[in-house]
């Protein structure tokens, strides 16, 4: 699921995940749009710049452009992505640039405007989780070996630092690693049901938080960083603020 901050607009995968529904919040949610044409489990999904354009993810090796006011895909040439690997997760940059990472290890760098990649990194993992730093300076992957590590987008695209721990191991194909809103920090949840938070200058962990008894899937900051959510594999979220969870 992904939110637009200006709009308040939900992007949601459905449950069959072949499928993307995006949701306007009201009084209640209102299926907007329901989304077809992936030929497998849609597994990233963000807004390209406004609400108007969304580009996915999917299992299928695809990242689709599609049009919210006619309800498709782009019908073109350039609007369907053929990236050669399952994409797990991607963020966009300016509602032109996207950025995606794969089952193959690679972070391939797409042009909205052009039909094959023109850059790709090479990691020592699946890379299971792409997101940005607020000034859109920094990418930030989580990857399959058990590592996190940031990616300077100003200086040729290169790796810039590395996260480790002999305690840290990533849970799953899909484990969602986030920048806090300041870009202090980095978090990411461990197959043992451990939080970390590591600094972001230091590449040391600053705090190991423990509450969840199952693999930590997914972490997301509070835009004031005053607090810190985190879901594990049960489905239980749990809520982190300096006075303790919730």
């Amino acid at each position: 699921m992904r939110v637009n901050e200006f709009q308040a607009v939900l992007l949601w995968l459905t449950r069959d995940e072949k499928r993307m529904e995006l949701y306007k919040e009201r009084l209640h949610f209102k299926d907007e749009h329901t989304l077809t044409g992936h030929s497998g489990k849609v597994l990233a999904a963000r807004f390209m710049g406004d609400t108007s354009m969304v580009v996915t993810g999917s299992h299928d090796r695809t990242l689709k452009i599609w049009d919210l006011r006619s309800r498709a895909y782009v019908q073109s040439s350039i609007s369907t992505k053929f990236a050669g690997s399952s994409c797990n997760d991607l963020v966009t940059i300016d509602g032109v640039q996207i950025l995606s990472g794969h089952f193959d290890k690679k972070i391939r760098f797409w042009d909205q405007r052009s039909e094959s990649s023109h850059n790709e990194i090479l990691l020592q993992g699946k890379v299971t989780s792409l997101d940005l730093s607020r000034d859109r300076n920094y990418l930030l992957a989580c990857v399959r070996d058990d590592s996190l590590v940031t990616i300077d987008l100003r200086m040729n695209q290169k790796i810039c630092n590395s996260f480790t721990d002999d305690e840290f191991h990533v849970g799953c194909d899909w484990n969602r690693a986030a920048f806090s809103s300041s870009g202090e920090y980095v978090s990411v949840g461990s197959s043992d049901g451990t939080v970390f938070i590591f600094n972001t200058t230091t590449s040391v962990v600053e705090q190991r938080l423990k509450e969840h008894s199952s693999a930590v899937i997914a972490v997301a900051w509070h835009p004031s960083d005053y607090a810190l959510a985190s879901c594990d594999k049960t489905k239980r979220v749990v809520i982190w603020t300096d006075g303790g969870y919730n």
